[in-house]
């Protein structure tokens, strides 16, 4: 059995998924700058006569637009999001189930607090073009507390003498950690 639900407007473009451990799905939306997500637990009517258009169950979807500057005489921001993760295990101590976007045009990772609607921008300011396509995090030592576990993202576009460094730079990975407190050691 297949069930397909479209993205309603104004988001566009999906990119990839992902899913919470409560089976809320995660997209980013690459087109519309949101990051979307779907609750399947909130449709009123999954029995009788479906549609095959994917319309079935709008009230699913929840959208938030990323903050950013905005195209000039739209309310659309400029950023770009290539894909999103979900960080199930709460590696960035945002806490569990904390989904973000890749903000390929602003040098960043964005995170979504749903709750509150608000985002956290993790800018990366140099080297110069952080241009992240995907992202994944592991804990290596669950006891050391933010030192034991991070967040990867690459860096590289398909055109990287763009970013700094000029004609052969090659792409890399960065690796996020977040402190509890800004004078932790």
């Amino acid at each position: 059995m297949t069930e397909v639900y479209r993205v309603p407007a104004p988001g566009l473009d999906p990119r990839g998924i992902d899913v919470d451990t409560n089976g809320v799905v995660w997209t980013a939306l690459a087109a519309s700058s949101h990051l979307a997500s779907f609750d399947r637990r909130k449709c009123k009517a999954l029995t009788g006569a479906r549609k095959f258009d994917g319309s079935d169950c709008p009230e699913g979807w929840t959208l938030y637009l990323t903050d950013g500057p905005k195209f000039k005489g739209t309310e659309i921001p400029s950023d770009f999001h290539y894909y999103n993760w979900v960080d199930r295990h709460n590696v960035m101590g945002f806490g569990a189930n904390t989904p973000l976007a890749n903000g390929s045009n602003s040098d960043s990772l964005l995170v979504l607090n749903p709750q509150t609607r608000q985002w956290i921008t993790l800018r990366v300011p140099y080297p110069l073009g952080f241009y992240s396509r995907g992202m994944d995090a592991r804990i290596d030592d669950a006891k050391a507390g933010w030192k034991g576990r991070g967040l990867w993202a690459n860096y590289g576009t398909h055109f990287v003498w763009h970013i700094e460094g000029g004609k052969g730079t090659k792409g890399k990975m960065v690796h996020f950690q977040m402190r509890d407190n800004p004078l932790q050691r």
